[in-house]
């Protein structure tokens, strides 16, 4: 399984490039450094949300959250109100932030794990309560005047050029869990639980409480998109994360997560994401309708799954 891996992330290095050529014969604007810069910006947001996308569909059980979009735009709702209505710092208003996203996630864990319920269904509820109420609070209005104590530095300042959301948040995060995953008792936990959670509860691994935690990391990724993108544009949108589940799972999946759960690498999410980031920006500069760069994405999507689906037959005939 992990020569599938390897190969699946070879193909993938090898499309990046492909895509990079190909995007910057499209448009001559592609290769500018404003539009990498805000092609970096967006994978950011996008990639904190399919990393914790991916720890759910690891842990297995048809894990998947569907209502992480929604969880971002409630955080970004939460924050604003806190930072700009209530006079709050930014920076606690912040943490509050992700500490509502961590508690939204985990009562998705609660409800998966507690009540034997469908991920897809619990999530596909939460996804239009926590939807509802972010727009119910503002009214659909955006949040701004929270502009002080140097909250713009996560989103509009680089160090040595590269954009502090992704020197500092989004490839340590990765690294993170990259290193969770594959060295710590709770990643091999994940992997178990994920392959199979019959003979990981025999094995004295407890299932439900390392769901519920993947559900919570889940919530709290949102938040921190949450985040990122209010100091990013300065506002805090009741609509901020919405549509970005889809990508989120994308990425997951097409980055070598199996959406039946115990196989997939951070490394291979990473790839991804910048693939998907890479496709969209490309497309959208050369003036792509939105309905094919969604057909590309799903094309490229069923196209990664029969690779993996050759790749596990001949894996099985060996």
């Amino acid at each position: 399984m992990s020569g599938i891996l390897k190969d699946r992330r070879t193909a993938l290095s090898v499309l990046i490039v492909v895509a990079v050529v190909v995007m910057s014969m499209l448009s001559p604007y592609f290769l500018q450094v404003g539009n990498l810069l805000t092609l970096v910006q967006y994978s950011a947001v996008v990639g904190v949300l399919a990393l914790g996308q991916v720890m759910v569909i690891l842990g297995g059980g048809g894990g998947i959250d569907l209502s992480i979009g929604s969880t971002m735009s409630l955080c970004s709702v939460i924050f604003g109100l806190l930072a700009a209505d209530h006079g709050m710092s930014p920076w606690l208003a912040a943490a509050v932030a992700l500490v509502a996203g961590s508690v939204f996630g985990t009562l998705n864990g609660l409800l998966v794990t507690g009540l034997g319920l469908p991920p897809l269904i619990v999530t596909l509820g939460t996804m239009y309560l926590y939807a509802s109420l972010a727009q119910v609070v503002t009214g659909g209005v955006d949040v701004s005047g929270f502009d002080r104590d140097g909250f713009r530095t996560i989103g509009q300042t680089s160090v040595l050029g590269i954009p502090f959301q992704v020197l500092c948040l989004l490839l340590p995060l990765g690294g993170l869990m990259a290193f969770v995953t594959r060295r710590t008792s709770f990643g091999r936990n994940v992997y178990a639980v994920g392959s199979n959670d019959v003979a990981a509860r025999l094995a004295g691994v407890p299932v439900a409480r390392t769901r519920i935690m993947l559900y919570t990391i889940s919530g709290s990724t949102a938040a921190l998109g949450a985040i990122i993108t209010a100091s990013w544009l300065l506002n805090a949108k009741s609509t901020a994360g919405s549509g970005l589940e889809l990508q989120a799972i994308t990425i997951a999946v097409l980055g070598g997560a199996a959406i039946t759960g115990g196989i997939g690498r951070i490394s291979g999410i990473m790839l991804a994401l910048i693939l998907v980031a890479v496709l969209n920006n490309g497309l959208q500069l050369a003036g792509v309708g939105s309905t094919y760069q969604i057909g590309l994405l799903g094309a490229v999507l069923i196209g990664s799954m029969l690779v993996r689906a050759r790749g596990q037959s001949k894996t099985l005939v060996a």
